[in-house]
């Protein structure tokens, strides 16, 4: 597959490369007495010259052998005084927009950590924008030194007919993008049933991505590891970032797919998977470590990639080991290994600058020959693109919101009052730091006729709210979990993005939900009538344009407005961002009402309302 993410094709410079490897001409750089870290063989090379011409690596002067020779009068020269160089990071499933701000504003955030590439599934955009604002973010992409490597949405819906969305992607259009520049592989299928049952148009995306010779990326969110698992992979399906057991973990792996094990801001799957791969017992070349969803301030307090392989260390898994999980790894997976993964003769030269193989701080960064971030900041602009209006101009809520809005008739299937002064209702429940939503049954009173909030049973109110075509749909059921007092709002709901809003009284959720009306989307807290917290995010209702750090303090402070509201669980908004979600287990809200994820089938609130 050509790579149009390198400086210069290999074909078009190894001339150049040969003559510099053999001392004929002088490298453009020669970084000298590094520690290289050879994920190729394992080892740790000591005192290796790294050679450099035309952004790729032409040369390794490899103990007792040096780069002098390569060294002309205009060379650059960098003495790395025994500091460990890695290959450039890649992180092999990444949703940029879970950061709240542009690619651009992203790069700069986590290139100064050591990231050089990342894959990118933009489905969230793409479920507000299509495919017309993947290609609008592209661009963006292109004005950073950051390898922001696009896969392409393959569920937009994430389950078709089960929840409204701003576009839809189908088997065409993904056939259409695969010859885009910027693509290099098939976003997460989400659409496990859609496979497994043959249905027509997830089976042609896959085969539209196969046919191109590109990678089709996974998302298997069932604790299943035979049949279905079997059957999923044999689709062309190749990779998971789901698992959330160790077993999960070995049974794909086993089955020759790639796990990505993930550790982002709120899915914090490290510990409990790190004991499949920790022994050193498991060859490990089919795992990558992966982020799949960062909030700002995680970037910018804790950094990327870094932060999971210093966590990963903290797990057992050993150092070198780790880097190969997000360099060599990931560039075989997505059939890039010839242009990137590792530091040798005619990759390209994507490098890092590490102090330890403990704490992993980054001192220097390199992309495609060139010195892009040092001590913690990066060396180009970003931010300042001018988005078109149809990408900030997408809440189209035709509700006209208030207080009644929010009121739940209690009444049956039938309409018929219900009568007693509580009813059995379905609930969902969230978990800290977990995707599935689990399903219950709870007690939910009765007062002048409507279904309300129980605070001293944790039992909330949630609505959604379909935001892009002024349809005037919403629908609404319970959460527990949450622990707050108040309301919250979003349109980070994955991933059809409509307004969520959770809460416990009709007021606050009303002065939640109108406030990102009016603001063009984002992230809300009350409490009593006042705003604790606001995340402004106009661009889709997932971004902002502001930079990564004042974004992340915005969000600091909508964190701290959780806390204050009662709840205890990390990065709470993306967990409550996920009650709309209807591809994972087991319990989810969209606009049309409850969905029951294990069947596929929407479910009544009240429970007995089934006949």
């Amino acid at each position: 597959m050509l790579n149009k993410f390198c400086k210069m094709p290999l074909w078009e410079c190894n001339r150049t490369l040969i003559r510099v490897a053999q001392g004929q001409e002088p490298a453009e750089l020669v970084i000298r007495h590094a520690r290289l870290i050879s994920v190729t063989t394992h080892e740790i090379l000591e005192d290796t010259d790294i050679a450099i011409a035309c952004g790729r690596v032409a040369y390794l002067g490899i103990a007792p052998y040096t780069a002098e020779h390569c060294i002309g009068e205009k060379t650059r020269v960098i003495d790395a005084q025994g500091s460990l160089v890695a290959p450039g990071f890649m992180d092999g499933h990444i949703h940029v927009e879970s950061s709240m701000v542009g690619v651009d504003e992203y790069a700069r955030a986590v290139v100064p950590h050591g990231t050089t590439g990342i894959y990118w599934d933009p489905h969230e955009l793409c479920n507000v924008t299509g495919l017309e604002g993947v290609a609008e973010v592209a661009k963006v992409a292109a004005k950073v030194p950051l390898k922001a490597m696009i896969t392409t949405p393959s569920c937009v819906p994430a389950v078709p007919g089960f929840e409204d969305t701003g576009a839809s992607v189908d088997a065409a259009g993904v056939e259409e993008t695969m010859s885009w520049d910027g693509v290099v592989a098939l976003g997460e299928m989400m659409n496990y049933p859609g496979i497994l049952s043959c249905q027509d148009n997830a089976i042609e995306e896959v085969n539209a991505t196969l046919k191109a010779g590109r990678t089709a990326t996974g998302h298997y969110s069932v604790c299943e590891t035979d049949r279905g698992l079997n059957a999923y992979i044999a689709s062309g399906v190749s990779s998971c970032h789901e698992s959330i057991r160790a077993e999960d973990v070995l049974a794909k792996l086993r089955l020759g797919m790639y796990a990505q094990i993930r550790e982002g801001s709120a899915w914090q799957n490290l510990h409990d998977l790190a004991p499949a791969v920790a022994s050193g017992k498991i060859d490990t070349r089919l795992c990558n470590l992966v982020s799949d969803d960062n909030h700002p301030n995680t970037l910018v307090s804790d950094g990327h990639l870094d932060r999971i392989l210093r966590m990963a260390v903290r797990e057992g898994i050993d150092p070198v080991t780790a880097i190969q999980m997000v360099t060599i790894n990931v560039a075989t997976y997505f059939q890039v290994g010839e242009d990137m993964g590792s530091v040798t003769p005619g990759k390209c030269a994507d490098l890092v600058f590490l102090e330890d193989l403990k704490d992993f701080h980054v001192t220097r960064t390199i992309i495609d020959g060139e010195i892009v971030a040092e001590d913690g900041k990066a060396l180009f602009e970003a931010g300042g693109y001018v988005y078109p209006s149809w990408m900030t101009d997408t809440m189209h809520v035709s509700v006209d919101i208030d207080e009644n809005t929010f009121r739940i008739p209690a009444v049956d299937a039938n309409g018929q009052a219900l009568s007693g002064s509580s009813a059995t209702v379905r609930s969902m429940v969230v978990a800290p730091g977990s995707t599935i939503t689990g399903s219950t049954e709870a007690l939910a009173p009765i007062v002048d006729g409507c279904l309300t909030a129980d605070p001293s049973q944790d039992l909330l109110k949630v609505l959604v709210f379909e935001r892009h075509h002024n349809t005037g749909t919403y629908a609404y059921g319970f959460v527990k979990g949450f622990g707050i007092h108040g309301a919250l709002a979003q349109t980070v709901a994955h991933d059809a993005h409509n307004l969520l809003v959770v809460g416990d009284n009709d007021a606050d959720m009303t002065l939640a939900a109108k406030t990102l009306v009016e603001c063009g989307g984002g992230e809300v807290a009350v409490q009593d009538g006042k705003i604790l917290g606001l995340v402004k995010l106009p661009i889709c209702g997932l971004m902002s344009p502001e930079h990564v750090e004042k974004v992340a303090a915005d969000v600091d402070t909508i964190e701290a407005a959780w806390a204050n509201m009662g709840c205890t669980m990390p990065s709470p908004f993306m967990t409550m961002g996920l009650l709309s979600l209807a591809c994972i287990p087991s319990l989810r809200l969209t606009n049309r009402g409850y969905v029951d994820t294990d069947t596929f089938q929407f479910v009544p609130l009240v429970i007995g309302d089934e006949a």
